[in-house]
């Protein structure tokens, strides 16, 4: 603590000696220090420079010694600056031993390398020097005083929450690496990255960034603007004011439409070529605003081609006297979704909204905008609404001016060209959008071709990653933090880049987490509006730390943390507001993406950089933060005479002590379409009126001041008008993985083997390519098409691969309902904790899906996703014993008993003594096909699952052969490949049925239909 008061007692010395010559020393005496040094920082992190002292200076009466940048690319914090002055000190020259002492590093004292937030407020101490903290400030200050201050771009006006310690009035740019692009040498679309271990990076950042990352900020509260397409949907629909057999109607109350005096979007082309703007093709419409009286209304109807979830879209004018309040309506399959625009900024591009479920060929679905306001006078734009995200539809071809050769971001090497000796016709991707790089999406979002094409059309490579920080500038231009560049006056807080980088290891051992920010930028360190730019690397530092934090303490405790590295990348470099390049891991280390394939390792990755943004960012201002709650467990959905009883319990966050549920959100969908806006649940349950003939599903989330948690597995409910029977199913599916994989001892062989088990996705997976086909560590990389050790197919690039949905309770309760039962669901832990008693019903469904033992990365934490508990066993062998009875189906509902990681007796003796059926094999069936076999129960018939991934639900590519055991028991379904057993059922005092394939994996809904009328007989017949 003593030096800690030292630094500010000499500060002052600091500055002055700072600009009086210094003499300087002889650094053969110092180097000792810089050993010492390297002892101490090597096991913090892996930084692949050595330390080394370059000068040392004698400053009057104080000593400053100048070491080289690696030891600035360590994280520091109070207690390690100490130790480094103590290590100094103490192996100083007799002479310097009492001299005031300062270390320095990267041109800065590595004081100043502390981030505010892990600073101890009750010290005196500032890490950076006064004068620059003054500048910066007062610069900042002047900059924010000159810029009108302007509300959020969106507000949701429908949600019930309202986060006040979160991420609300926060604009973040964020963008997942490359995608896929136009190769000018090769007259060919590609990656960017290999096609290697069932990814490419490419795709693979989308993994995190678009289902994790981009819904917990704005589910804490943030404004997410991204430069590439967001929605995975492949059709895309335009309705245009230009185009009024698009779906565009208006209609004029007090005040009148009338056409704008600046361009707006125009659709005239199914292909653009370089340079053509869709957002100067077209026209848009005005009117005046008005606080009372008749309303003018614009409304957009789309002709949906196929049911399901679209991402909406919006377009207008900023012009002088927009509305910071344009209130457009979403009017989707399960109500209306209401939002405030502001369309001050963000004008001539495309505005995310949200995210809604639309049914085909309803057209009481629209957008509807008005120019009713809080405010009169002020002027409401209406131009295009996009649904949907679509196929790539920019066409490409070489410059005719000669094509760039690629070369890094961080390169100053003089560029080189050449050109195509043959005429080329322009060709479109043929990919969903969503895959292609930002250069792409950023044309047809309407920014000029100076901000999508700085190597002027010569590369689409490098104008790819330059693209992205010009981005950033030119949406937050004309804001607070970026007060003098012409823009779209979007006040970006912050940007971030997602990435992975290369490089491999044959022994298996981690490569692990790299973060990059930039200092200087065209010879400045300060931010347009007078921040000092080492604000970047606090933000990268946090966030970095918070990373390497949770995967230790959640994975894998040997995770390495690599250097903080001040380099001059675009991404890093370009933007104008505090800007971090993650890479996370290596993509092409087996030991690295062992874990990075698995979505549990994703969803923790994404909430640490999600908690490093929100503390970055609350320090920065000075404001409290709360973190968003973890997703609620032991769901259950019951029935009691026309109401639903629903019942959950919150979860602790054992890494972030703020994470606190204080209330609820339940969100109701009927009939299996979209989900309401939700309502505010105060308890830990609630109950909900139902009507007779409806299937109700719900689906809950925790929140506190600090936003909303991913949502619960879906439960439904359903009262049948004359009610046969009521069932209770159990969701006991919830699993999510990586894929199987393995690497042998003597580390020749390694990679993923999803012929045994693809993995699950959680939800849907938009990084898979094809399965991995080279295995061999010694084959090395060549180029990105023979990537050697790790190579895989690219038969699926191109698909979004169905995962675990979380809802097949409501598929399950369809068929039922469909056969004259009610039914009511619950989770797998309500009936292993006992919230849920099972002998109030006559049977129970056990979903069971691909439920089985599983070790994410190399296995340093206990098994998970058990298909049989020990709670589940016990109620299952109460239920039974009370004469209940037992639908089980799943792939591994065997081989998790006989031949998972742990094996024991007693399960085993339970599944053949309870529900009656044994192991005989794994891998049963390679068609999916199944037809009924001779009994003496009454079940037969042809049925067809899923093997292979696919769009629409998750594969079983490895189900059961499963036997009878003990008097009673039958085999009732064999598969039609091989005749193996393929279903068991058994009727004494209670009865059971025994699938070994899921049941919801069935392809169409007749056959599962049949297959549940067919078990329900069966449990009926005396």
């Amino acid at each position: 603590m003593k030096r800690i008061l030292f630094y500010v007692t000499i500060m002052m010395t600091s500055l002055y000696s700072a600009k009086a010559s210094g003499q300087k020393l002889e650094i053969e005496q110092f180097k000792p220090i810089a050993d010492s040094l390297q002892s101490y920082f090597k096991p913090k992190a892996f930084v692949a420079g050595k330390i080394a002292v370059l000068s040392v200076e004698k400053k009057g009466n104080a000593l400053h010694l100048y070491f080289n940048s690696p030891l600035s690319e360590y994280s520091f914090r109070e207690e390690n600056v100490e130790k480094v002055y103590s290590v100094v000190r103490s192996l100083l020259p007799e002479e310097y031993k009492n001299s005031p002492l300062f270390v320095y590093s990267n041109r800065s004292a590595i004081e100043e390398f502390i981030p505010p937030f892990f600073k101890d407020k009750s010290k005196a101490f500032s890490p950076v020097k006064p004068a620059v903290v003054s500048k910066s400030k007062n610069k900042r200050k002047k900059a924010e005083k000159t810029a009108e201050p302007l509300q959020n771009l969106i507000t949701k006006e429908s949600s019930p929450l309202k986060i006040s310690m979160g991420l609300q009035n926060r604009h973040l740019a964020i963008w997942q690496s490359h995608g896929y692009y136009y190769e000018q040498k090769l007259l060919r679309w590609e990656w960017q990255r290999a096609r290697i271990f069932q990814t490419v990076e490419d795709l693979y950042t989308q993994s995190y960034v678009l289902p994790f990352l981009v819904p917990m900020l704005e589910n804490a509260g943030a404004s997410v603007l991204l430069p590439r397409e967001r929605d995975v949907q492949i059709n895309e629909i335009i309705v245009d004011n230009d185009n009024s057999a698009s779906g565009y109607s208006e209609s004029s109350g007090d005040k009148r439409w009338n056409h704008a005096d600046s361009l707006g979007f125009g659709n005239p082309r199914e292909v653009y070529l370089s340079g053509e703007n869709p957002f100067r093709m077209g026209s848009s419409r005005v009117v005046g605003t008005i606080e009372k009286g008749n309303q003018s209304y614009a409304v957009w109807t789309p002709a949906i081609p196929e049911s399901g979830e679209y991402a909406v879209y919006v377009s207008y004018q900023s012009v002088p006297g927009s509305t910071q309040n344009a209130e457009y309506t979403v009017n989707h399959s399960s109500g209306s979704s209401k939002f405030r625009v502001n369309q001050r900024m963000g004008g001539s591009t495309w505005i995310y909204l949200g995210t809604f479920y639309f049914r085909k060929g309803d057209t009481g679905q629209n957008v509807k905008l008005t120019n009713l306001s809080n405010k009169k006078g002020e002027i409401v734009s209406a131009d295009a609404v996009k649904f949907g995200g679509g196929m790539g539809n920019i066409a490409r071809k070489p410059s005719e001016q000669g094509s760039e050769m690629n070369r890094p971001s961080s390169s100053t090497e003089p560029i080189k060209k050449i050109i195509v000796p043959i005429n080329v016709t322009p060709e479109k991707s043929g990919y969903p959008r969503f895959t292609e790089g930002s250069r792409y999406w950023l044309q047809w979002a309407g920014y000029s071709d100076t901000i999508y094409s700085p190597t002027k059309n010569a590369n689409d490579y490098n104008d790819d990653y330059m693209s992205r920080g010009r981005w950033v500038n030119v949406i937050s231009g004309g804001s607070k933090f970026n007060p003098k560049e012409k823009g779209k006056n979007i006040p970006v807080d912050m940007a971030f880049a997602f990435h992975t980088d290369a490089g491999t290891t044959l022994n298996d051992s981690i490569i692990g987490t790299l973060g990059i920010y930039t200092r200087f930028s065209n010879e400045s360190d300060l931010y347009p509006n007078g921040e000092n730019r080492i604000v970047a690397r606090y933000l990268t530092d946090m966030i970095q730390s918070q990373i390497v934090e949770d995967i230790r303490a959640t994975y894998e405790p040997i995770w390495q943390r690599r250097g903080i590295w001040d380099k001059s990348y675009a991404e890093s470099r370009t933007p104008v507001v505090p800007t971090m390049l993650l890479e996370l891991l290596s993509h092409q280390n087996l030991a690295d993406m062992r874990y990075g394939l698995d979505p549990q390792f994703r969803f923790t990755v994404s909430r640490a950089i999600y908690k490093g943004m929100l503390k970055f960012l609350s320090q920065k201002d000075g404001l409290p933060y709360i973190v968003q709650p973890l997703p609620v467990k032991e769901f259950s959905a019951t029935l009691h005479s026309g109401i639903a009883l629903l019942r959950w319990t919150p979860v602790n966050d054992t890494l972030e002590p703020t994470a606190n549920a204080e209330k609820y959100v339940l969100y109701t969908r009927l009939n299996g379409e979209g989900f309401d806006n939700g309502r505010v649940v105060e308890g830990t349950s609630v109950t909900v009126d139902i009507e007779d003939g409806k299937i109700y599903s719900f689906r809950i989330t925790a929140a506190n001041k600090g936003g909303e948690s991913f949502p619960s597995e879906i439960l439904s409910v359903y009262q049948a008008p004359d009610e046969k029977g009521k069932v209770l199913i159990v969701n006991g599916f919830d699993k999510v993985s990586a894929a199987t994989s393995y690497a042998t001892p003597d580390t020749t062989m390694g990679g993923f083997m999803d012929f045994e088990d693809h993995g699950v996705p959680y939800i849907r997976d938009i990084s898979y390519i094809g399965s991995q086909y080279e295995f061999r560590r010694e084959i090395p990389w060549m180029d990105d098409d023979s990537p050697g050790f790790g190579a895989s197919y690219a038969d699926y690039e191109t698909r979004v691969i169905a995962g675990n949905s979380f809802d097949y309770p409501y598929t399950h309760g369809k068929a039922f309902a469909r056969a004259g039962f009610s039914f009511v669901s619950c989770s797998r832990e309500s009936v292993e904790k006992g919230t849920i008693d099972m002998k109030g019903y006559k049977m129970v469904d056990f979903i069971m899906g691909k439920q089985r033992q599983y070790k994410i990365g190399r296995g340093v934490n206990a098994p998970k996703f058990e298909v049989f508990s020990k709670g589940l066993r016990t109620a299952i062998s109460e239920y039974t014993s009370l004469g209940g009875n037992v639908l089980i189906s799943g792939s591994f509902i065997a081989t998790d008993v006989w031949d998972s990681i742990n094996n024991d007796k007693e399960t085993q003796d339970f599944v053949t003594s309870v529900l009656k059926y044994k192991w005989r094999t794994h891998y049963a069936s390679k068609t999916g096909t199944v037809k009924g076999a001779p009994s003496p129960y009454s079940f037969g018939g042809n049925y067809s699952f899923h093997t292979v991934p696919n769009e629409l639900v998750y594969c079983a590519e490895a189900p059961d052969g499963i036997e009878p055991a003990g008097d009673g028991a039958w085999t009732i379904f064999r598969y039609a490949d091989n005749n193996i057993s393929a279903g068991v059922a058994y009727s004494g005092f209670y009865k059971t049925v025994a699938l070994g394939f899921p049941l919801e994996t069935l392809k169409t809904e007749e056959e599962l239909d049949s297959l549940i009328k067919m078990v329900v007989n069966f449990f009926d017949k005396k």
